[in-house]
């Protein structure tokens, strides 16, 4: 979904050495409509179909560049990994965004959608996992193929239902996001995000979905029944990660995404700040290399056993 104003890191923070691990390297893949996609792969050179392929999809107008460090992480505990950006995004954008078709549903049922054909391509026979973030988590619930998902992770992912906004930031968060970025928008033909430092440039069509303020996903201007038909084949062990200081991921959000997941086996885990020591995380510092001893290792145990470590922080939330 969206990018909040980035929390600062605490001063004992320090930046842990990036694992030895080859770097991602970069292709080029042509969705179904023939927009070429651009991302990146981190392939162990032996192939081993006992090894998971992990997807990341990214938040709404957040380059896939920003996981690397989390795709390193996985990449050394044994995991191939694909990163890429949604067209109009990063390596994935065309030379101008006016004009451009590019809503929320296309991101899960074109790009995301030919990232699962990618990686039952290029590692045939491997199980596919898949790590969502924000918006990335309803992506990944959109595509045709989302049966070939065997462990999903979500992370603050859900669609942005004005009201399901943290109450005190609530009417902030409405004005910035569903007033005044469709109306720049309008103006510009895309929403301008880069210039005035609040995300990445964004098509028009993405900007219409995200602002419309329906608490369903098929009443958003993209969606459709059949779109939303798709989350039902998700049949994979999914993990929602809450944090309890996220203004967008609130319990009532992270719910109403997870409640279109009817074939999935869904644990929502919520984590406080304190719960690992912590004053702040919240929206978007997850897969910050800052906490790649304390948060990581919940998304790492998931992708390899579909389950919680002993000793997870946070307490799961009662499936209503």
């Amino acid at each position: 979904m969206n990018l909040p104003d980035t929390p600062s890191l605490a001063p004992n923070h320090t930046e842990l050495p990036r694992p030895t691990t080859t770097p991602g390297k970069p292709f080029k893949e042509t969705a179904s409509d023939g927009f070429i996609l651009g991302g990146f792969t981190w392939r162990h050179p032996s192939r081993d179909a006992a090894r998971p392929v992990v997807i990341i999809n990214a938040a709404t107008s957040v380059r896939c560049r920003h996981y690397s460090r989390f795709a390193d992480y996985l990449f050394a505990h044994g995991f191939d990994v694909i990163t890429y950006d949604y067209r109009g995004i990063g390596e994935s954008r065309p030379a101008s965004l006016k004009g451009l078709q590019a809503s929320w549903t296309d991101w899960g049922t074109l790009d995301f959608e030919a990232m699962l054909k990618r990686g039952q391509r290029e590692f045939p026979e491997q199980p596919i996992n898949v790590v969502g973030h924000s918006f990335g988590g309803c992506a990944a619930g959109l595509g045709a193929s989302g049966q070939l998902i065997r462990h999903l992770v979500t992370v603050g992912a859900q669609f942005a239902y004005w009201r399901d906004y943290a109450p005190a930031h609530r009417w902030r968060m409405f004005g910035k996001w569903h007033v005044v970025m469709p109306l720049v928008t309008m103006l510009c033909g895309y929403f301008p995000g880069k210039r005035l430092g609040w995300l990445e440039d964004t098509p028009a069509g993405v900007v219409r979905d995200w602002s419309t303020p329906t608490a369903r996903y098929e009443k958003r201007p993209s969606g459709q029944e059949i779109h939303v038909r798709n989350f039902a084949a998700v049949t994979a062990k999914a993990l929602a990660i809450s944090i309890s200081d996220d203004p967008y991921g609130t319990i009532p959000a992270i719910e109403r995404l997870l409640a279109y997941f009817t074939g999935s086996t869904n644990t929502h885990l919520r984590i406080a700040p304190e719960d690992i020591g912590e004053k702040e995380v919240g929206h978007f510092a997850f897969f910050r290399s800052a906490y790649q001893a304390t948060l990581w290792p919940i998304a790492l145990s998931w992708l390899q056993n579909g389950e919680l470590a002993p000793g997870t922080p946070g307490r799961t939330v009662p499936r209503s």
